[in-house]
């Protein structure tokens, strides 16, 4: 089993009204991947961190091998999603490692 963890902030250039919705667009499309692509475990999205966080958004994932982590990330529905998480992200702070 892989762990699959990604940490961003919002863009600055968002007021707080686009970052919630930019937010919730990110959690249900990222949460979404877990019935469309095969050797997903499960996909949790956090968007309310708690104030003493360093980041605003958190991925947390997991991947039945590391084979199935590098499939998920070159598959057309985590392309199509992760380019829109790009134009509303920055800060991106990754870690895998196998349970």
């Amino acid at each position: 089993m892989i762990k699959h963890i990604v940490q961003w902030n919002h863009r600055e250039n968002f007021s707080e009204a686009e970052k919630k919705v930019n937010a919730e667009k990110i959690k249900n499309e990222l949460e979404s991947l877990k019935d469309k692509i095969d050797g997903v475990v499960s996909i949790n999205v956090i968007i309310n961190p708690l104030a003493t966080s360093d980041r605003d958004i958190i991925l947390d994932s997991e991947f039945e091998t590391e084979e199935a982590l590098q499939q998920y990330q070159i598959h057309p529905e985590h392309i199509r999603v992760s380019s829109f998480v790009k134009e509303c992200v920055q800060d991106r702070v990754c870690v895998d490692y196998q349970l």
